[in-house]
């Protein structure tokens, strides 16, 4: 399940740390997020370094359909009735600011990365009053956005919000330009990090100031990042020989498709569901049937799928990582818009280290305290969580291990014990503890991408427990007997 930007771009391997360094800044993740904000802080003439645990580009950031723009969904007349003109219009104006960043960037450096700045719509096949009033409250925030009757797709809709002058892009393609001068390990795991010492597997690092953008934040204290976000899963399937769109789209509806072209494939998404909690399947087969049905031209050439930190309050997680750590920063609860975001955390981030104000730091910042307008999810939250931990505590409930059908996963039964079993298409049985070694939640299967996934924070591990998504930092190991 490679994406098309994994299997159109290469880019070059870097050596894992080698042994023990002192330095200004060290960027722990080498996604987009990480990048940019290594590369913002290099331009500033800063002396930083960034740990990947395994390539850059390699977790999220190859996963996106790399949308550039400030067209979030159903957002803005949200953000005016839970914070007022001036907040939405902050979150407005930053994201408008971020796409433009990108421009610049491409266009000082020469980066081909096939951007293009094209129209995205927020479409519905039944909510046009949802839509209307995104749209007023969007052009009142001074976006370049409208109502408009009628979009260019192969189904019938109500209407969509179009906002002018968005962008997209090749993401590997520009994370492999920006990253040539940066002084990057990969293959570099993080284990631990105490005060400014960073732990990892193959020597310590020492560093004035410490940046965490490896998606969701591993340490659980300060700063008890896990109760603040949970993590969701999206799919993307991408299909050759459909005409090229003239914009991006993106639905409010529940089984609604995210669309856009890259190059000559059409790109569509959809499936979202909170992760681990897919233990029917279906996401894939439910965008390939919607695809035979509106677009029956298309051939499958690719999917994949991709994982979103989404917070309480709707906003991400940038700045200072806790009041009790001033040298540690943080970058996540991105929601499903992580190439924006990514340019905010940049700017918002490598100003911060600098000593420089930034214009929307203190609206994004960890530290700020909405228990109001979180206190609603938080508890769903902690629900899940807490069911996750007192899960299968009977193991009557269980499947025995001979049941299992090739091809497919569940938690099993052996004596009076109980597994996380899947049985492949030979008949082999891949067996792995059940509890996730993050916080110790009972994993569930997800037999779209035959992973095994934890509810209550988002770790994921593959049949033979290997880790595939963090805040989780090591492997399970396999259970032969």
């Amino acid at each position: 399940m490679e994406s098309i930007w994994s299997k159109t771009t290469k880019i070059q391997e870097r050596p894992a740390l080698s042994s023990d360094l002192s330095v200004e800044t060290a960027v722990i993740g080498g996604g987009m997020a990480g990048i940019l904000i290594a590369f913002f802080l290099q331009q500033k003439g800063r002396k930083v370094i960034v740990l990947e645990a395994d390539r850059i580009g390699g977790g999220q950031t190859r996963n996106t359909t790399a949308k550039i723009t400030s067209q979030h969904g159903l957002t803005y007349e949200k953000l005016i009735r839970k914070y007022g003109t001036e907040k939405a219009g902050l979150y407005a104006r930053a994201n408008e600011e971020a796409i433009q960043k990108y421009q610049d960037i491409i266009e000082e450096n020469n980066i081909d990365c096939d951007f293009e700045r094209l129209p995205s719509y927020l479409y519905s096949t039944r909510e046009r009053h949802k839509l209307e009033r995104e749209a007023e409250a969007a052009a009142e925030l001074g976006l370049p956005a409208t109502y408009v009757e009628t979009v260019p797709l192969p189904f019938s809709t109500v209407g969509a919000v179009c906002f002018e002058n968005q962008a997209q892009f090749h993401p590997l393609k520009f994370l492999k330009e920006i990253s040539k001068k940066l002084e990057i390990f990969e293959k570099t795991m993080v284990y631990s990090v105490k005060g400014h010492k960073i732990v990892t597997n193959w020597g310590t690092v020492n560093a004035e100031n410490i940046v965490f953008a490896t998606h969701y934040p591993f340490p659980l204290v300060p700063g008890c990042y896990f109760l603040r976000q949970h993590q969701e899963r999206s799919y993307i399937v991408a299909f050759s020989g459909i005409k090229k769109l003239d914009g991006m789209y993106y639905s409010i509806d529940k089984a609604g498709l995210s669309i856009r072209s890259a190059g000559d494939w059409t790109l569509l998404g959809g499936g979202a569901h909170r992760t681990g909690e897919n233990e029917s399947g279906g996401s894939y087969a439910s965008i390939r049937a919607q695809a035979k049905k509106y677009m029956p031209q298309g051939k499958e050439v690719a999917h994949w799928s991709a994982q979103d930190c989404k917070t309480h309050d709707q906003l991400p997680l940038i700045g200072s990582y806790s009041r009790f750590r001033p040298y540690w920063y943080v970058a996540t609860g991105f929601e499903k818009w992580g190439m924006t975001f990514s340019m905010i955390s940049a700017m918002i981030i490598s100003d911060r280290i600098c000593g420089t104000e930034n214009p929307y730091q203190k609206l994004f910042s960890p530290q700020r305290f909405h228990p109001l307008i979180s206190a609603c999810d938080l508890m769903i939250d902690v629900g899940i969580s807490v069911r996750g931990l007192l899960t299968g505590y009977h193991v009557w409930t269980c499947m025995k291990e001979k049941d299992l059908e090739n091809g497919h996963g569940g938690i099993v039964r052996k004596g009076f014990r109980r597994y996380a079993s899947y049985r492949d298409e030979a008949g082999n049985i891949h067996r792995i503890s059940i509890r996730c070694p993050h916080m110790g939640c009972e994993l569930l299967w997800n037999p779209d991408e035959l992973s095994w996934d934890c509810p209550c924070h988002g770790s994921r591990f593959d049949c033979d427990g290997n880790l595939i998504d963090n805040p989780a930092q090591k492997d399970k190991k396999e259970i032969l007997d």
